[in-house]
């Protein structure tokens, strides 16, 4: 195998002088053989107290079930998480936007004390996205996304497509008269059915959008559904994607130019995606040296028109848009239009 596939691994796995190295990598269940092959993180921000990211442990196995048969070693680990849906209109977001940093120094940390060679992220809430993203601009070895997904819509008798600011609005309604304190907590019940970001264009499927279109996550990824067997598919493809990215030597900065930039802030406007898109996408070009400001949002805005009736300013959710061909579909008419580069 080439060395420039294990660079990184290499160094603890074949330098005599790290035998207790070597001896608790045996430990974990290696065999010699493993030793010559490059090694992937495979970073993890399972929580179990969230739905957007309870799943994520399951999507982890998937990428390592992908692993072997590419000839690579998976290692997974865990990072942090918060949910805004839980601790919104409480004193516990004051910790939401400070988790994006841990994420990206936890993935870091990891990446380098370890040694790995290339990386798998799954992020699943707002946060997440940016953090594994300024962690793979930081850290510039071979990198891929995989987005946990969006979950699917809920719905009662009386409300046939729900999500989780459905559950914020029904206070509103309940104090206003419209319904009832039963209706209020049955919407509350049923809005979120399952696991997976929630539904609308939101921070999180506005992030995993405009990282789609940036270009480190494999096509689709931001419109499969959390609970599918294409999201399924995806994590075990991305294992064969990386091989790839190992092999041809193509890291973060070389994918994440400023006209890639251009292209997320483009998928961003024309969903009507999450303004916190601004802060996010300039904290990960700076982790690339790009210089992004907000006028350069403005400019974007001032010249692409808005495409989608999506939630919250709309009637439908992301799993919608996956019926209709999903990101790849947007991004296809917005090339056919001029406003994407195609070359990057």
């Amino acid at each position: 195998m080439s060395q420039k596939l294990n660079k990184y691994s290499s160094k603890i796995t074949q330098d005599r002088r790290q035998g207790a190295s070597q001896a608790m990598l045996y430990a974990t269940g290696l065999q010699p053989a493993d030793m010559e092959k490059p090694q992937v993180g495979i970073a993890s921000m399972w929580y179990e107290g969230n739905s957007c990211n309870i799943h994520l442990n399951d999507l982890a196995a998937y990428v390592k079930e992908g692993m072997e048969p590419v000839g690579m070693v998976g290692m997974r680990f865990n990072t942090i998480g918060v949910s805004d849906g839980i601790s919104m209109g409480t004193d516990g977001m004051s910790f939401s936007l400070q988790s994006r940093d841990l994420i990206a120094d936890s993935i870091e940390t990891v990446m380098c004390a370890q040694w790995y060679d290339a990386l798998v992220a799954l992020p699943g809430c707002d946060k997440n996205m940016p953090g594994c993203l300024m962690a793979m601009g930081r850290l510039n070895r071979p990198s891929i996304m995989v987005y946990g997904g969006t979950i699917r819509a809920g719905c009662t008798v009386k409300h046939p497509k729900l999500d989780i600011v459905s559950a914020f609005q029904s206070y509103g309604e309940y104090i206003a008269g419209n319904i009832t304190d039963e209706e209020r907590e049955e919407i509350v019940r049923h809005a979120c059915p399952g696991a997976g970001a929630c539904g609308g264009m939101y921070t999180a499927n506005t992030m995993a959008s405009g990282i789609e279109a940036l270009g480190m996550s494999l096509p689709y990824s931001s419109s499969y559904p959390a609970v599918s067997e294409e999201k399924a598919q995806e994590c075990r493809d991305a294992a064969a994607a990386i091989r790839i990215l190992l092999e041809k030597d193509i890291k973060p900065r070389d994918i994440m130019t400023r006209e890639a930039f251009e292209n997320a802030m483009v998928v961003v406007m024309a969903l009507g995606g999450s303004t916190n898109a601004v802060l996010h996408f300039i904290a990960i070009a700076r982790s690339v040296g790009i210089d992004l400001t907000i006028d350069d949002f403005q400019a974007v805005s001032d010249r692409v028109p808005f495409i989608a009736d999506l939630k919250p300013s709309g009637a439908y959710v992301m799993e919608d848009l996956h019926e209709v061909g999903g990101t790849p579909a947007v991004m296809k008419y917005l090339l056919e239009k001029g406003l994407i580069n195609g070359d990057c």
